[in-house]
């Protein structure tokens, strides 16, 4: 029987950043010094443990969130650490996004040269979404060009958060052998000749004492600006225990006052162990984050579970995986309660039972079956046939419903085709796996073709679907080019009634449904709401609401689906003696139909935030091919004789963009692209 892990000792983390900052090779590290590997896995050899999709492998990029478990030994103390190491590529943020909601604490990695790059940013802004607390390691101070106070000016001003330096580099660029420690104000090198597993204290170095002094007080005049009792220890200048400094940085970051910031070279072996020193010392136990929030089954009181084995059970599903073995694998986050083997849960939000058939902690994709598992831990079962990404697992008679987890839109589609016709039903088979398992993909028809559509975010989303599909259900396909998903919207309020009145299973049914629709400009979805005093039962509720979301999903002019809409259902009617639920659903989406013609639909389509780093000799051919496109050049930054352009562009005239860029550039500038709103086509 698995030991119930010691809630302080046990911390839930993920690993955050931009593309190639260094997340999977600082995992590598950490999972070798706390001997989880026996070796040291490289991303560029495709040797990486948490990069174990083939795909990852010859890519050198993380595609899937990869869980793990590993021990730390710190102040005579074994902590165990649970890690998610999430992707960096924009294409892949729903990974981070439902790992964000999972976990208690996060290290945002910056690269040393890059400082706070475009994805850096989106990561930052989800970790403040769900208030996770932080602290940063920058990476990569062996490089050429690194400036570690650099890094901290835009994390200042970009981020807009107060990072405290809790160690600063040791040396720089090919001289950079070490960290200086400003809390205990001592040195520290690693040692080549084992990886870095053996380190050595030494004095601060007469060159860096007045640097590390001047850091020093920088920290304490941060942390005396919430930490009264720090502050009149400071002005009587008191000698401040390295313990009480502790302490004061641990509750200045759960409170998400400060971000404390570390440094390194995980390439280089350099700078990981202070890194797992400070997870243990500042990021919170489950016992140290409030209690997770949720609401009854009628969505009306709120409820409170803490992280406590003997609360109701409350679980958030927050990932599925295909799984050849057990189908599907399901990732939970158990919140409070526990949960055993061959027990009996309940999903709320599909009012079905689920059983437990094997409770498993991975590694990667290595996984170790346990009996039970409890409040704190994130573990993996098998055996759930009607739950999805987003779902409550709680137990009947103790129902609590958690907030779901909020998925991108696609933005990008591709037809898809099976290379034979016998291979058709396998191919909805395959794709059905793949949405459940990804909701930042979704699979649809065109109208006038009948040809199958799958959506993502990207090309590198979609190709890396595709290829799955090669290898692991060994289906061959043919796929279109890339087409922009676009969407609709209304321009002005548009008010329509309509009755349906006819034989429905040769009994006459009569249903009306009167509908105001107005556009919404602040915010992207649709929203649903009923006439104050209107005086109607909860079924045709439910059944008007379902017939205008599913009008909702396909507007009237290319049956994209409609955004930024709300509709106010002003008024219904019935005959007591032809009243039929499917009545009213028909008429409410006929009745909304009008509505999107009479106001005056139109298209929208996806526009992108494109950073692009060049050096400045190109800058004049890249803006000059970026007004061709009728992009808007929104700020140029100069930094060490590279240029960074922030760009908005429509997703549509950038397809095979790198392509272009490269040649532009003699191949010396790079891209990179996120979605960033929505925008009424403009006819040329």
């Amino acid at each position: 029987m698995k030991k119930a892990p010691d809630l302080n000792k046990l911390r839930n983390i993920g690993f955050v950043a931009h593309i190639d900052a260094g997340k999977t090779t600082t995992t590598e590290r950490i999972l070798y010094y706390t001997g989880r590997s026996h070796k040291i896995g490289e991303v560029h050899d495709g040797a990486a443990v948490m990069d174990w999709m083939a795909q990852e492998q010859e890519r050198g990029i993380t595609i899937t969130a990869a869980s793990t478990s590993c021990y730390w030994d710190y102040k005579g103390d074994t902590n165990q650490i649970n890690i998610l190491d999430t992707p960096g590529h924009v294409d892949f943020t729903v990974e981070v996004e439902r790992s964000l909601r999972v976990l208690d604490g996060v290290v945002v990695i910056f690269c040393g040269v890059g400082g706070v790059e475009p994805q850096s940013e989106a990561v930052w802004r989800q970790a403040d979404k769900y208030g996770v607390p932080r602290i940063a390691f920058i990476n990569k101070m062996d490089r050429v060009g690194a400036d570690y106070d650099g890094v901290l000016e835009s994390m200042a001003e970009i981020l807009e958060t107060k990072p405290v330096s809790i160690n600063i580099p040791l040396g720089k660029e090919d001289d950079f052998e070490g960290v200086i420690d400003l809390v205990r104000m001592k040195g520290v090198v690693f040692d080549s000749e084992s990886l870095g597993a053996e380190l050595a204290e030494i004095e601060v170095p007469e060159a860096y004492r007045e640097k590390a002094t001047e850091e020093r007080e920088k920290l304490l005049e941060a942390l005396t600006l919430f930490d009264d009792d720090l502050l009149e220890a400071v002005l009587n200048e008191a000698e401040i225990e390295e313990g009480r400094l502790h302490l004061s940085i641990r509750r200045s970051c759960l409170a998400n006052k400060i971000t404390p910031v570390f440094c390194g070279s995980a390439f280089k072996n350099k700078g990981i162990q202070p890194l797992l020193n400070g997870v243990i010392e500042y990021l919170p136990s489950p016992l140290d984050v409030p209690p997770v929030k949720g609401e009854d089954l009628n969505g009306k009181k709120e409820l409170l579970r803490k992280p406590d084995p003997k609360e109701p059970l409350a679980a958030l599903l927050f990932k599925i995986q295909a799984d050849s073995f057990a189908r599907t694998l399901n990732y939970l986050r158990i919140y409070s309660g526990v949960i055993k083997v061959g027990e009996q849960v309940y999903n709320p939000v599909k009012n079905k039972k689920e059983r437990i058939g094997k409770i498993f902690l991975l590694h990667a994709n290595k996984r170790e079956e346990v009996e039970t598992a409890t409040a704190g831990e994130i573990v993996a079962v098998v055996g759930f046939n009607f739950s999805t990404t987003g779902d409550t697992i709680c137990r009947k008679g103790s129902e609590i419903v958690l907030e779901r987890i909020e998925s991108p839109n696609p933005v990008i589609s591709i037809a898809i085709e099976p290379k034979t016709k016998a291979d058709q039903d396998r191919l909805n088979d395959c794709l059905s796996k793949l949405e459940v398992e990804d909701p930042s993909f979704s699979v649809g028809k065109d109208k006038e073709t009948g040809q199958i559509l799958i959506s993502g975010m990207g090309e590198l989303h979609l190709d890396i679907l595709v290829d799955r599909l090669k290898r692991e259900f060994k289906l061959d396909v043919n796929t279109g080019k890339p087409q922009v998903a676009y969407r609709e919207t209304v321009e002005k309020a548009a008010v329509a009634k309509e009755i349906f009145d006819k034989q429905i299973a040769g009994k006459a049914v009569y249903a009306g449904c009167t509908l105001d629709v107005t556009p919404q400009q602040d915010d992207e979805k649709n929203s649903v709401v009923f006439a104050s005093g209107l005086e109607i039962g909860e079924d045709i509720r439910q059944m008007i609401r379902e017939g205008i979301e599913e009008g909702l999903a396909s507007g009237v002019i290319s049956g994209y689906p409609v955004l930024y809409t709300k509709v106010t259902v002003a008024d219904v009617e019935s005959r007591e003696d032809e009243f039929n639920l499917s009545g009213f659903k028909i008429a409410a989406a006929l009745a909304l139909r009008k509505c999107l013609l009479q106001g005056q639909s139109v298209l929208l389509e996806p526009i992108m935030k494109v950073e692009i780093t060049t050096p400045a000799e190109f800058t004049g051919d890249i803006i000059g091919d970026l007004n061709s496109r009728k992009g808007r050049v929104k700020s140029i930054e100069d930094k060490k004789g590279i240029q960074i352009l922030s760009v908005s562009v429509a997703l549509s005239t950038m397809f095979g963009y790198l392509t272009i860029l490269r040649s532009l550039s003699q191949g010396r500038a790079t891209f990179s692209m996120m979605f960033d709103h929505y925008e009424k086509v403009l006819l040329s």
